[in-house]
């Protein structure tokens, strides 16, 4: 619904949600159907509101739709049960016991097809509670059905990739919650992957004799160990010494089907940052094929190539540098390309940051080049980690480089504006520059400078930093 139309219904909703509740209650399956799916449409407005009001009764009412005699109804309140799950996040962690033993109920009575939507209801859950999911109750509940369904099904069976969608969120969800079952998952995955390589092999050497694989087995497999990596974190690193994943990724990396590929960087970010350790040895292999897909034709492929490469500087450190090269030119290219998504310009400006974080001297001499369109691709992201270490990496580089940022000075003190609350050791590198750039041009000048500035940057620089 666009939002205008949208704005003029608010003043009606107080009377008009309460009926429409009372729509999931009618005697004609269709009515039951019609409201789930316009109650939907307005769930980002039920949220809004005390969860008392409208979100505990909408949410009891659409759970009896999910166990509704009629599978036309099961499905609109599966699927209008998962859009509101997407807008209350955390609201609903109260109700999670409730909530799951419908869920799980829906397991023992629901047909091919719902059960589907069903498992799209429970992903949505997972990755909408996150880690409040780590319970042993929630756990016990939800997990022998979904390994039940995940025994039944045969490796060839096209109902696993639902399933291994709902188990990758679930799996990042659970954290060590999932280390029981993460053996014959992590197992079955890598199986699957090895495969599909296999069978593409074959038809490849003989299209003839063999059909094409169908691909879309590997890549829910490569998201489902992903879930296992970001969840198990450094617990992984056992299930990944006793298999052969480095090798299959290696090849996953090279596959002409972009999807694939794009998982397999997702992997690559993952389990560098899970258990770099057994990633080392394959950098050197690694590193030309992630340079090759720094090509923002393919959106998502660049953009995951980007944040693996970010993961892979923060752990190699300085042993990055050989690699900068391969790199560098691309990512320079990209940042300064009009029309560049706000996603991959943000995780470009990460990588570069990072990349300077670490390898300075090879970085700074091009800061001229990025230095602007870095600094507002950053201004708006939230406070973290990443964000933290791209902006040391940029700091430290300044310190090699200052003549690189004077002609775009403005725009640096609008990125360190941006930041709500720095850790004590960037804030001081924020300060030094800044004063640093003010004692070098001078008082009168500075003050002539800061005259371009917002009054919002100007008083939010002179209360963080005294300039």
């Amino acid at each position: 619904m666009c939002v205008c139309c949208m704005q003029g219904m608010v003043p009606y909703l107080p009377e008009l949600v309460p009926h429409l509740i009372q729509c999931l209650c009618d005697k004609k399956a269709l009515v039951r159907s019609i409201a789930c799916w316009t109650l939907s449409r307005y769930a980002h407005w039920v949220v809004s509101q005390p969860p008392d009001a409208h979100l505990k009764p909408l949410m009891t009412e659409l759970l009896k739709r999910i166990l509704d005699g009629n599978k036309r109804v099961q499905e609109a309140a599966c699927s209008a049960f998962a859009t509101l799950e997407e807008e209350a996040c955390t609201e609903l962690v109260p109700y999670l016991s409730f909530i799951l033993d419908t869920l799980v109920f829906a397991f023992g009575k629901y047909q091919h097809k719902n059960l589907l939507i069903l498992y799209d209801a429970i992903g949505t859950l997972a990755d909408s509670v996150g880690h409040h999911l780590n319970q042993p109750e929630y756990i016990q509940k939800l997990m022998p059905p979904l390994i039940q369904k995940w025994n039944e099904l045969k490796d060839e069976d096209k109902d696993l990739f639902p399933l291994l969608e709902c188990l990758s969120s679930v799996a990042t969800a659970l954290q060590s919650g999932f280390l029981p079952y993460c053996e014959p998952v992590y197992q079955r995955c890598v199986t699957l992957v090895q495969k599909t390589l296999a069978q593409a092999m074959m038809y490849s050497q003989q299209p003839d004799q063999y059909e094409a694989p169908d691909k879309d087995f590997m890549i829910v497999a490569l998201d489902l160990l992903s879930g296992l990596a970001e969840g198990l974190g450094g617990h992984v690193d056992q299930l990944v010494a006793r298999s052969n994943i480095m090798t299959l990724l290696f090849q996953c990396m090279q596959d002409t089907m972009p999807e694939v590929r794009q998982s397999s960087f997702a992997l690559l970010g993952d389990l560098t940052k899970a258990c770099f350790p057994h990633v080392k040895p394959c950098i050197a292999e690694f590193m030309p094929i992630l340079g090759t897909n720094l090509n923002p034709e393919f959106i998502s492929v660049c953009n995951n190539a980007t944040w693996a490469i970010g993961e892979i500087c923060m752990q190699m450190g300085v042993e990055m540098q050989p690699y900068v090269a391969l790199v560098l030119p691309h990512l320079v290219e990209i940042i300064n390309r009009p029309n560049t998504p706000k996603t991959l310009l943000e995780n470009t400006a990460i990588t570069i940051g990072r990349l300077g974080y670490v390898c300075p001297q090879e970085v700074a001499p091009m800061l001229q080049q990025f230095i602007r369109p870095w600094c507002t691709s950053l201004r708006n992201i939230r406070d973290n980690e990443e964000k933290d270490s791209a902006f040391r990496g940029i700091c430290v580089m300044i310190g090699v480089n200052p003549g690189g940022v004077v002609q775009d000075f403005i725009f640096f003190c609008d990125a360190v504006a941006s930041w709500v609350n720095p850790k004590d050791d960037l804030r001081d590198m924020f300060y030094k520059i800044l004063h640093g750039f003010k004692d070098q041009v001078g008082e009168e000048n500075w003050q002539q400078f800061s005259e371009q500035f917002p009054p919002i940057l100007k008083d939010r620089l002179s209360a963080c930093y005294g300039v």
